[in-house]
């Protein structure tokens, strides 16, 4: 490896998406692909032990999500710069983002160009979330049921077939918390189960 390549460490627990990225990446001679990784914990570990200038993580990952990862990495390694590559376009996500430190957010719809014109932005110091406008705010019919950001979020994974134990852990919240959730959730959008809740977030175009 070639010491003035950007070593780049990709987190998503897809492997499709995570081969994607890093077939993006190798259109250059540029990167170092240092590993990839299907969790926030991984990262943790794997840059205590090597070396990483870059690490391109998705939100939605098992174990640690992508924003306490990040708040975590942040916190021990300012230095390494963080893009986070998303399939969610919620404007909640980006305040949380700026929150946790990242440097920048793309897309995952949006193109190899897009993702190397983020990076290209941040390695030299600056933040990439241009893509503010293709962000948006919680459709009419979210606020008129006065769902809260959280329960967005909770809707989306219970929609991915997450169960309860896993979205505590996701979002590092209590099992019992995530329950009281769902029961408020149900209760707002007047449905009695994760089937009927899956549909209705469908006919609204949450999913």
């Amino acid at each position: 490896m070639e010491t003035s390549k950007i070593s780049v460490l990709i987190a998503d627990d897809h492997s499709i998406v995570a081969g994607g990225i890093a077939a993006i990446l190798s259109t250059t001679d540029a990167f170092h692909v240092a590993d990839i990784v299907g969790d926030g914990q991984k990262v943790l570990e794997k840059i205590a032990e090597t070396p990483i200038d870059l690490v391109l993580l998705d939100i939605n990952m098992p174990v640690m999500n992508g924003i306490e990862c990040t708040k975590r990495l942040k916190a021990s390694h300012p230095a390494i710069k963080v893009i986070v590559v998303t399939m969610y376009n919620r404007r909640y996500f980006i305040r949380e983002l700026f929150e946790a430190g990242a440097d920048g957010c793309v897309l995952k719809s949006n193109s190899g160009k897009e993702l190397l014109t983020a990076i290209d932005r941040v390695i030299a110091g600056k933040t990439y979330f241009d893509q503010l406008n293709d962000f948006i705010d919680a459709p009419k019919e979210f606020r008129e049921f006065r769902l809260s950001e959280r329960e967005i979020e909770i809707i989306e994974l219970i929609a991915e077939g997450v169960t309860s134990r896993e979205i505590s852990t996701r979002l590092f919240i209590s099992e019992h918390t995530v329950k009281t959730h769902r029961k408020n959730i149900f209760q707002k959008t007047n449905v009695t189960d994760a089937d009927q809740l899956i549909q209705w977030a469908m006919n609204n175009k949450l999913i």
